[in-house]
């Protein structure tokens, strides 16, 4: 079994360009946290030197000076956010790749997209302005530590004001974090309603259900509305009480350091009490900035915990054996599967051979395992026993890159991507005119694309929205049999077609056949069961008939096998 590896381990490690660009980021912060005293230091300059010596030599230096710092204050803080905006470019590139190939294997719907959606949230958090300003933080220690240098009462006092912060914001998001939570979960629910809807929308017209749906997504829209509210309520009352605990404490260190002074226990002048209290200001700022920003941070930590967790669970399969291009033998042995994910099996002890250049027709009644046997076939659902092979070797066992080319399969949703005639036709891969063209005038689509304000070119919108049923069905089938696959896997090929259709797909099947390419079709149609050479039929999971067109026809519709015959 391979072994599963988590962020941060083996290739998951951040690349040598993310690691400088975080430790410059970071070093960045600790400049900036520095340059933001230039104001103190240059007020206790100004009070103990100019107004002193009534020096405006000193006074120019020193601004100009201040001016600088200002400066190079500004330009750390462009050069902080371009490192914090590599820095999370690299965290995407190092694991979106997985991400990706781990919601193909996904067993839970739902959690299929949200690896990348996650990563989103991370990259937009991490290169953001506020994770940048959340930097200042250890600063905001460090400038504490200073006023406890100054005096120790009046660190003190600050620490006590850092740890109300703090406890607002733990009050905050404790008091929000359920309402959040269902506030996302009804959000879901509604925008994958709305998408289904969609989806459906002719259904939904000539059914007269609009309605009806709009009325409950308004359900779900109005629950998350109301749990966004209630967090926002939380959140903003506690806001609101952090920047009042901000500016009392602003105010009260500079009335328990002047009390200091006059008990005497104050040792220095009016001008390290002023910079302590500006010090206090600064060092709360971040945490205030955190309070006011807690569901940023909320929402980006449980985003990288759900990206942690959904990496962590995936279990990347070793890559299969480099095998050389199969010659269309396949063999089905005591086959039993199981919906990914589910515990009964839907097809039982299939066992059945076909040689290349042969035609298998797949008939059975509804529900009895005819779509799940093509996805076995194609290696896309394992096997719980048994296996599919193909010249010998298990599907399973091909490397998939290597396999893909040479297997051609058309779903019964056909499953169109946005994108250009060409590029669904080739599967996204590298485009070959001479092959496109060939796969289009095999299923008699070539005229058709022609005519289409860009040829091959044409942008068909999602799920082929662009086309029309036929068009979009025939399209499919040109991608299924792209490059002369030699196992060629067909769900309802037909059921979309017209009379033309159906005989340019009867043709191009028969032409493949001669290609020495093995076939498998699910069909009822006449047209197709005439031309197939082999006939299995499924019931219940399992094989009622398997031979030759002949004798399975004559077993199961004898009435119709001796019309034939009286007619022949």
């Amino acid at each position: 079994m391979a072994e599963t590896k988590r962020p941060g381990q083996g290739k998951d490690a951040p690349a040598p360009a993310e690691r400088r660009a975080w430790r410059a980021a970071f070093l960045f912060s600790g400049a900036i946290g520095l340059l933001l005293l230039s104001p103190s230091f240059y007020m206790l300059e100004v009070y103990g030197r100019v107004v002193n010596s009534r020096s405006g030599t000193t006074l120019l230096m020193l601004t100009l000076l201040l001016a600088l710092a200002y400066a190079v204050l500004e330009g750390l803080q462009w050069a902080r956010q371009g490192a914090l905006r590599h820095a999370a470019e690299g965290l995407d590139r190092r694991l979106s790749e997985r991400a990706y190939a781990a919601s193909f294997r996904e067993r839970e719907t739902e959690a299929r997209t949200r690896g990348l959606e996650d990563l989103s949230v991370l990259r937009e958090f991490l290169g953001g302005p506020f994770f940048s300003g959340l930097l200042d933080i250890p600063m905001g220690l460090f400038l504490l530590g200073m006023i406890f240098w100054i005096d120790g009462a009046l660190g003190w006092f600050a620490a006590l004001s850092a740890a109300l912060q703090g406890l607002l914001a733990y009050l905050s998001q404790k008091a929000a974090g359920e309402s959040l939570f269902r506030a996302g979960r009804a959000g879901r629910e509604a925008r994958e309603f709305v998408r289904g809807a969609l989806r459906r929308q002719e259904a939904v017209r000539a059914l007269g259900m609009a309605e009806g749906l709009r009325r409950r997504w308004e359900g779900l829209h109005t629950e998350t509305l109301k749990h966004q509210t209630l967090a926002a309520e939380y959140a903003g009352a506690y806001a609101s009480l952090s920047r009042a605990a901000q500016i009392v404490s602003g105010s009260l260190i500079l009335g328990l350091g002047s009390w200091l002074m006059l008990t005497g226990e104050f040792s220095r002048d009016a001008g390290w009490m002023l910079m302590a209290s500006i010090l206090a200001g600064r060092s709360l700022a971040p945490i205030t900035q955190a309070i006011a920003g807690w569901r940023k941070i909320a929402e980006a930590r449980d985003a990288w915990g759900r990206v942690r967790e959904f990496l962590a669970r995936d279990s990347e399969p070793a890559a299969g054996m480099s095998l050389p291009p199969p010659k269309g033998n396949l063999a089905a042995e005591q086959m039993t599967v199981c919906v990914p994910g589910g515990e009964k099996p839907v097809l039982r002890d299939i066992s059945f051979t076909l040689p290349p250049g042969s035609i298998l027709a797949i008939i059975g009644p509804s529900a009895a395992g005819k779509s799940v046997l093509l996805r076995a076939l194609s290696g896309a659902w394992p096997c719980r026993s048994g296996a599919a092979r193909l010249d010998g070797a298990e599907l399973s066992a091909w490397d998939k890159r290597e396999l893909g080319p040479h297997i051609g399969f058309l779903p019964q949703n056909v499953g169109l991507f946005a994108g250009t005639v060409a590029e669904n036709i080739s599967r996204f891969g590298a485009p070959e005119a001479e092959k496109i063209e060939e796969a289009a005038e095999l299923v008699h689509l070539r005229e058709m694309i022609l005519s289409l304000p860009r040829g091959y070119d044409t942008e068909i919108g999602a799920e082929g929205a662009a086309l029309s049923g036929g068009v979009r069905q025939r399209l499919g089938l040109a991608r299924a049999l792209y490059g002369n696959p030699k196992l060629i896997l067909l769900d309802e090929p037909d059921a979309s077609l017209d009379t033309e259709g159906a005989d340019a797909l009867a043709r191009a099947l028969r032409i493949m056949r001669g290609r020495g390419a093995a076939i498998v079709l699910v069909t009822h149609r006449k047209r197709l069961l005439s031309i197939a050479d082999k006939i299995l039929a499924l019931a219940n999971g399992r094989i009622m008939r398997f031979g030759s067109r002949e004798e399975v026809t004559s077993a199961l519709f004898p009435a119709a096998a001796a019309a034939a015959a009286q007619r022949s």
